[in-house]
């Protein structure tokens, strides 16, 4: 024995969902950290499950998982103090982690978001980065602190957006990028060093939760901001939607901007143009639906009707 004192090997408190998270605790597993327990979600009953099972991934690693509806009882709080997480990182976990659970991590606590902050803080940051027409989104390590993505940055990655990639089209980067932020910053997280850059306030958006029903497609808005929407909630999202003169749900999963003959400018929002392909009449011109969803039972579009964005 050389009389050297062993260190403490970092206990580290996991907080993750969807195929980020998956990805980020099996880099985490496979440097061979020691995560203590798993905070996960049991899933939103709208949602695709298009993503990797993160609970399945800890149970298979026997790392103890729970998923709380809330963090506000008492009992968490308690739980955590007995873990005694020296290290705490949250990825993609949907709900606010309190102070009282996050400000026991020793060597801090941290967030990776989905955009390249301080713009789109909050919820959905890549459908909504989309739904503006972004050309760019992002990942951020953060600092995590009471109030939601306002914390210093660790590290960040800008992902690149197409104006014809879907929201979808962007997960594998999205991942990717992700794992990359926390696997060059794990070193320094782990030793608590890590350096920190305080974000401009100043440049600050922030957008919260949506929901299948804010698909619902405005044909008084723009073609543009119309497809913007149908590629930001397109497959594996529930997808935009508009319904037919008796009411009936079709909904729209592509889309492709088109023009308006000479005889079609007095038209008004929502006309259907053309049946076949399906042409519809936006503020400023028209979209083709080259991939929609209809019940079989719904009766024929006609040249001349006019769809709803009534939900």
């Amino acid at each position: 024995m050389n009389g050297e004192k062993n260190t403490p090997v970092p206990r580290v408190l996991f907080f993750g969902y969807s195929e980020v998270g998956y990805a980020c605790l099996e880099m985490l597993l496979n440097r061979g950290v020691n995560v203590v327990a798993v905070f996960t979600h049991e899933g939103e009953a709208h949602e695709t499950q298009w993503y990797r099972s993160v609970p399945k991934l800890a149970e298979r690693h026997n790392i103890p998982v729970y998923t709380p509806a809330s963090l506000k009882d008492p009992q968490w709080t308690e739980l955590i103090e007995k873990l005694q997480p020296d290290l705490l990182l949250s990825l993609y976990y949907r709900n606010m982690i309190p102070e009282r659970i996050f400000s026991q991590a020793k060597l801090g606590a941290y967030n990776m978001h989905g955009s390249y902050l301080p713009r789109y803080r909050g919820r959905a940051p890549l459908n909504w980065a989309i739904i503006h027409g972004e050309d760019h989104t992002g990942v951020s390590l953060h600092v995590m602190e009471k109030s939601a993505d306002t914390g210093d940055i660790i590290d960040q990655e800008k992902i690149p957006i197409g104006q014809q990639e879907s929201a979808g089209d962007l997960t594998d980067r999205v991942r990717n990028a992700a794992v990359a932020v926390l696997s060059r910053q794990l070193d320094a997280l782990l030793s608590g060093t890590a350096k920190r850059t305080p974000q401009d306030h100043s440049k600050a958006t922030y957008f919260g939760k949506r929901t299948p029903e804010d698909g619902a497609i405005d044909w008084s808005k723009s073609s543009k901001e119309i497809f913007n929407l149908i590629r930001a909630v397109t497959r594996p999202f529930p997808g935009a939607f508009t319904r037919d003169p008796q009411g009936t749900p079709l909904t729209v999963w592509w889309a492709q901007i088109a023009e308006l003959s000479s005889h079609e400018h007095s038209t008004a929002p929502g006309t259907i143009l053309q049946e076949n392909p399906l042409r519809i009449r936006s503020a400023d011109g028209a979209l083709t639906l080259t991939d929609i969803t209809r019940p079989p039972n719904a009766a024929p579009l006609k040249t001349g009707e006019r769809l709803s964005a009534l939900q």
